[in-house]
């Protein structure tokens, strides 16, 4: 009887002791799955920065991976991308950098999408005298530099240019060119000023409380548009196609506007 009993609390003692085993071996693989995250790569241009930031935000938190941003100008970026930078999703500030990569075969044609747009407007600083309504209206005898992206690798700087030649100012306004690497770079000239004006995003101008817009583009330019795509190096591209998506939708979109973006 008393052997009985020995061996029944033995059985009971061993029975626990794989109860516990099987939780904690349940528990680390819940934790492993819930750390074990994909990471997505996202080239895209220096202008969406704030947006995308806020919107990587809420799209973490409802998905399992992790958002690594690299923000520069688009000229930059599809430079890298052509030199072999791991990169699963390019958002360009133009549509020029975007069909580059996709004639060279680096972009996936099929998964590009217009993920939203902008106008390019001429800022001065706040407490400037300069007070345009219009481009047309830049006289040299009112400005010695007029900040503005490097047209060869900054789209701004690109539909900048192009404007002031469509106008006739191009050449005339020469000599006062002070190029920058991306937008950002450019607000920064303006808002210290060490530029009496300069030529961005209204999605950048918007969120400075140190320039105010003169003038936008909307007579003198074609729409400004983002593109998105995936790349066809894409470790995750079932992963990027959902950024995309959500970056269409109604949320996406709700956050672009919030910062000056315009579809």
């Amino acid at each position: 009887m008393q052997l009985l009993l020995i061996l029944f609390l033995l059985s009971v003692f061993v029975g626990c002791g794989d109860g516990k085993e099987k939780e904690s071996s349940s528990a680390t693989v819940k934790g492993k799955n819930k750390s074990d995250r994909s990471e997505l790569l996202v080239s895209a241009a220096i202008s969406l920065t704030d947006a995308l930031n806020e919107i990587a935000k809420i799209y973490e938190t409802d998905n399992n991976v992790n958002i690594t941003f690299n923000f520069a100008g688009s000229g930059k970026l599809a430079q890298q991308i052509q030199q072999g930078a791991p990169v699963d999703v390019f958002i360009s500030a133009n549509e020029r950098w975007m069909n580059t990569l996709i004639d060279k075969g680096f972009i996936d044609k099929n998964t590009q999408k217009d993920v939203t747009g902008n106008k390019l407007v001429l800022i001065a600083a706040k407490e400037s005298p300069i007070n345009y309504d219009s481009f047309i209206e830049i006289e040299l005898n009112d400005v010695k530099q007029i900040a503005i992206g490097n047209p060869e690798s900054v789209p701004a700087g690109k539909y900048a240019e192009t404007i002031l030649r469509n106008i006739k100012k191009w050449d005339e306004l020469d000599g006062t060119y002070v190029f920058a690497q991306d937008v950002r770079q450019v607000l920064t000239y303006v808002e210290t000023g060490n530029a009496e004006i300069g030529f961005v995003y209204e999605s950048d101008a918007l969120n400075s409380d140190k320039v105010e817009i003169l003038a936008t583009s909307d007579k003198v330019s074609d729409p400004i548009i983002y593109p998105g795509a995936l790349t066809t190096n894409s470790q995750q591209a079932e992963e990027g196609e959902r950024f995309l998506e959500f970056l269409l939708s109604e949320t996406g979109q709700e956050i672009l506007q919030k910062y000056g973006f315009s579809k």
